[in-house]
């Protein structure tokens, strides 16, 4: 498949190192809304938006690959889900110069592609899963096949770097979403649901640990059924408590259940001015989106709001409330897959949830804004990327632009369009593949370059390279980046 190359906005490039704790933001970067390498004909079908949902990196390859969701159009509009891989030209200190796409990968069984389509409009049923397909978490594995997580079920699927289907894995069963008559209901919402994931919100993030044994998927927020309202009901949106499950790859069967406990809204809004969270939006509007393993037990999670930049607040109003990577530790944590959380916002006596750091191992939000840039809503993926020249490593945050696309009640898609990255010049929104107003363009997805100490990293993952594979890595880094520069030819200006 032919690579091409999309150059953009180069302008904001040019940034100041902002320290955000152990890491430091090196630049940021955006990659326009032009067509993938699918080769499907519709505007809608052949988008390259909606890719980072998360993110893998291959440094075997130096190709990073990212994961779309379901599509635009919430589950009610066809889609195919798919991978992009890409490379990105990162020079010896960490920032990002250039980006150019290498590979679309369409998900399929056989002759039969996957489709972001809600089991309902698909198959019929809304019990019936089929190849209704939520992607939301990426990993890959030491065979190279990826590991991809599923909110509709939530379901875990490997797949081969072609998109083939090669397995699932086991779901555990108090997950798996029940109606009232204990009925599995894979599409209905609050007050259909009763037991079981929320609606959208099932797995977020995935990971393998590094020796590629074991899997951890973890789901965006609590169980329905797993938190206490008020009133006195069982209801997951307020609580905290959500789950990570841990899986053996090797069976695909799960081992363990831990507790993951958010960030509390107490906590968020204690850092607002204005349009605080309400209490019901503690397990419901606060979730996680991404997981990486980094040593033995030990995990690094992102977790965010539904607030900032994108296609519900082009012009980014209101205020952000958390973005926020945090390390976490299993070691001591207890395994809860026998226990259940009903009806409740706190944990049982003797249970403990996975250990989690006091202060953020990195703020995206503070630093962004430090930087004097807007922070988007849906930062979604990251993934650690090359060692740079000064022996630290390059960490890479990717985000969901939603394809820049919102839909009216009805279904019908439009496009929306922007006065800028800060949305200081007003937006539109246009019927779907049409020209934006001028002095307006789609959403772009954004990619982050941040910069771990080497001392930090090792403190973090405990693994060095030998100085004999640093140096070969060093210098096929520069080789990487020379051959990118040569080939690069622009085929979007930039958007700004």
């Amino acid at each position: 498949m032919r690579p091409y190359a999309l150059l953009t906005a180069a302008a904001i490039a040019a940034l100041t190192p902002v320290s955000a704790g152990a890491v430091t933001l090196i630049s940021t970067f955006s990659v326009g809304n032009g067509p993938d390498l699918s080769g499907l004909s519709n505007v809608g079908d052949n988008r390259l938006g909606g890719f980072g949902s998360d993110l893998s990196y291959d440094a075997g390859t130096g190709t990073f690959w990212g994961t779309t969701d379901r599509g635009p159009g919430g589950g009610v509009l066809s889609y195919t889900p798919r991978m992009q891989g890409f490379t990105l030209d990162i020079d010896a200190g960490g920032r990002i110069n250039g980006f150019t796409l290498t590979n679309t990968v369409l998900y399929h069984d056989g002759a039969n592609n996957y489709n972001g389509l809600n089991p309902q409009l698909l198959n019929g049923s809304v019990a019936d899963l089929g190849r209704s397909f939520d992607p939301e978490g990426l990993a890959r594995l030491p065979n190279g096949n990826f590991l991809v997580s599923d909110e509709y079920g939530p379901s875990v699927y490997e797949f081969r770097t072609d998109g083939q289907f090669v397995r699932a894995f086991e779901v555990p069963a108090n997950l798996v979403p029940h109606d009232q008559k204990g009925g599995v209901d894979y599409v209905g919402g609050a007050g259909t649901i009763v037991n079981g994931r929320q609606d959208n919100r099932g797995f977020e993030g995935l990971t393998v640990s590094k020796d590629g044994k074991t899997a951890y998927a973890i789901l965006q927020d609590p169980l329905v059924n797993e938190g206490r309202a008020p009133d006195g009901a069982a209801n997951g949106v307020y609580s905290r408590n959500t789950r990570i499950v841990e899986f053996d790859v090797a069976s695909g069967k799960q081992t363990k259940q831990y507790v993951y406990q958010l960030a509390s809204v107490d906590e968020i809004n204690a850092g607002l001015t204005k349009n605080q969270f309400d209490a019901d939006k503690q397990g419901r509007s606060i979730g996680v989106s991404s997981l990486q393993a980094v040593g033995d037990n030990k995990l690094l999670v992102l977790e965010r709001d539904n607030r900032g930049f994108g296609v519900d607040d082009p012009n980014g109003k209101k205020q952000v409330g958390d973005k926020r990577v945090y390390e976490v530790d299993l070691t001591n944590a207890t395994d809860v897959k026998d226990v259940s959380l009903a009806g409740t916002n706190d944990l049982p006596a003797g249970v403990t949830p996975v250990a989690k750091s006091a202060t953020p191992f990195l703020d995206i939000a503070a630093a962004l804004k430090a930087a004097g840039y807007p922070v988007p809503e849906k930062i979604e993926g990251f993934s650690f990327g090359p060692r740079l020249a000064d022996g630290s490593y390059s960490l890479i945050v990717v985000t969901d632009n939603d394809y820049s696309v919102t839909q009216s009640g009805s279904g019908e898609q439009f496009d929306v369009c922007t006065g800028g990255l800060a949305g200081k010049g007003g937006s539109a929104e246009v019927k779907l593949g049409a020209s934006c107003p001028k002095g307006k363009t789609l959403i772009p997805t954004m990619i982050y370059s941040f910069k771990v100490g080497a001392d930090d990293y090792v403190k973090l993952t405990g693994a060095v390279p030998e100085p004999k594979t640093w140096a070969m890595m060093l210098a096929g880094f520069g080789v990487i980046g020379a051959a990118l520069r040569r080939r690069r030819k622009p085929v979007f200006r930039a958007l700004v």
